[in-house]
């Protein structure tokens, strides 16, 4: 099975879409969904600095956009034709959505510029953020995270955990880290998946009735609790709940695990899921697709799955 996965919010970087747009189409299409987001995707994923797109109600639009033109552009075949799981981390949920047909592009869009800017506006409340927990034993960094007074806001693999709260908070993670474990702040600007963001659920819980959800067309995973999410409902309930509870992408690996996935393509920006399964999925082959040098390489990996796939037929 294949696995085509979408990264969240901290994976951007500046001018990281300016090679993209070189490639005929994506311009007009980039166009039609900064319309839809509000702001100048254009814009931000070519010039803007990496301070503005850091802010939440930039980074999340841009990375879902991101992830719609990539997977435009490698995918020659419908999605339902291919054996392929879907999955998102945080917000890139949102792309896998849209991705699996769970939510029209437009509804991706008007969702994920409404949890920005209310998670912006909850972040802005209080002074908040997140830092990564890099190794150290599982236990103890969950029992230093809770001495910190922070909440384990993404579980990302036995040795990586996200502890989000006040900046004085993770401050004293910072100078007190677990034993045989680092800890690095991240460039996010709030305690995301934590109780900070409860504002932002209400909001999101308001803008439901608005959308029109559908069944996935393909296996959607939910950073809840990993499961494959059976119903258009379910997956944009998920959706809203996951604003303010923990991100478990460690369970989602387990699941894709499970499935006998043993392809996993990133869409762009790239390069954080994959590292993950590299280290957590073992002996699965990993593409990044970071830029339109990498659609290739990707391409030839979709093609060996198929071919794989009519073999055992």
């Amino acid at each position: 099975m294949l696995a085509i996965v979408c990264p969240g919010q901290g994976s951007q970087s500046p001018g990281f879409l300016a090679p993209w747009l070189e490639r005929p189409g994506v311009e007009a299409k980039l166009a039609a969904l900064s319309e839809a987001a509000g702001i100048d995707l254009i814009a931000h994923g070519t010039t803007s600095s990496a301070e503005t797109i850091k802010d939440t109600a930039v980074a999340q639009p841009l990375i879902v956009a991101a992830g719609l033109i990539t997977a435009e552009a490698l995918l020659d075949v419908p999605l339902e034709s291919l054996n392929v799981v879907m999955a998102g981390h945080s917000v890139g949920e949102i792309t896998a959505a849209a991705l699996t047909g769970t939510l029209s592009s437009s509804d991706a869009m008007a969702f994920v510029r409404e949890r920005a800017n209310r998670m912006a506006d909850a972040a802005a409340a209080t002074p908040t953020g997140m830092a990564a927990v890099v190794g150290g034993d599982p236990e103890e960094v969950l029992a230093a995270i809770a001495a910190a007074g922070l909440a384990p806001a993404n579980m990302n693999s036995k040795a990586q955990t996200v502890a989000a709260g006040t900046l004085e908070q993770i401050a004293a993670l910072v100078a007190a880290p677990p034993a045989k474990a680092r800890v690095i702040p991240l460039q996010v600007a709030g305690a995301f998946h934590t109780h900070h963001m409860k504002p932002a659920v209400s909001a999101l819980t308001a803008l439901a009735p608005s959308l029109t959800p559908h069944t996935p067309k393909v296996p959607l995973l939910s950073n809840y609790d990993g499961g494959v999410v059976r119903s258009g409902e379910a997956a944009l309930e998920s959706l809203i709940a996951q604003v303010s509870r923990p991100v478990r992408w460690d369970l989602c690996m387990e699941t894709m695990t499970g499935m006998g996935v043993s392809a996993l393509i990133e869409l762009s920006p790239a390069g954080t899921l994959t590292g993950l399964a590299k280290r957590g999925m073992s002996g699965v082959a990993t593409v990044a697709v970071k830029s339109p040098a990498d659609l290739e390489s990707a391409k030839e990996l979709l093609a060996a799955h198929a071919q794989r796939e009519e073999e055992n037929k």
